[in-house]
């Protein structure tokens, strides 16, 4: 079994926990209310930010030409496309740009991208990819689980959001972190491992605390 097949297994229960949370499940059967919608659209633009400075930490760490690209494609679709489809989305849910701007971050959205910056900064590449993969792994995750359930057909909105983290592309580049990671484990200690496991679990419980902090419509 993969190094990162195994995370994810150890860490079941805590992806199923966030699968069943009433913000992901409101959005798989159309019923979620829209300003908690909004509130996690509006959230997410500012983490977006902060991810691609991540990334881009990643690419600078890279010993590899080739793990630089792959880092740089990851940067690209997440920096220009996601962000692209992003504001797109937020026009559809009544969110201008300029109510983006002057977002400011929520606890949940202020801890989980202080959590990756601090990786990025002091760790290896990595650290750093596995630090990011309970994010872009879980998305595609939820997506096709939703997608496989049926989208909403009384929530137009929401299927798109459905659709478009069901995308074979989305899966794509968390297959090559899972790949990147898997690949780079086979020559580390087994006390690196463990730093890879820790990092991997606490990131997937701020993947949790994002969903409920809209869920919950959190502020300062």
């Amino acid at each position: 079994m993969s190094y990162t097949k195994l995370l994810r297994e150890e860490a079941d229960h805590l992806w199923e926990k966030e699968y069943m949370h009433p913000f992901v499940q409101g959005i798989g059967d159309g019923t979620l209310a829209l300003e908690k919608f909004q509130h996690y659209m509006k959230q997410d633009y500012l983490f977006l930010i902060e991810f691609s400075k991540v990334i881009s930490l990643a690419i600078a760490k890279s010993k590899h030409l080739d793990d630089m690209g792959w880092f740089a494609t990851l940067l690209n679709e997440t920096l220009n496309t996601e962000m692209a489809l992003h504001i797109s989305f937020c026009q559809d849910f009544d969110i201008q740009e300029k109510d983006l701007l002057t977002t400011k971050m929520s606890p949940a959205t202020h801890a989980y991208t202080r959590h990756l910056l601090e990786i990025g900064y002091s760790g290896s590449t990595p650290e750093i990819a596995t630090a990011i993969l309970p994010c872009s792994w879980g998305y595609s995750e939820i997506g096709k689980r939703l997608f496989k359930k049926g989208v909403p057909q009384n929530n137009p909105l929401y299927s798109r959001w459905i659709e478009m983290y069901n995308s074979d592309e989305f899966e794509q580049l968390a297959l090559w972190i899972r790949h990147f990671i898997d690949r780079e484990v086979k020559t580390m200690t087994k006390a690196n491992q463990e730093t890879l496991k820790d990092i991997f679990f606490t990131s997937t419980r701020y993947e949790y605390n994002f969903w409920n902090s809209a869920y919950i419509l959190e502020t300062w």
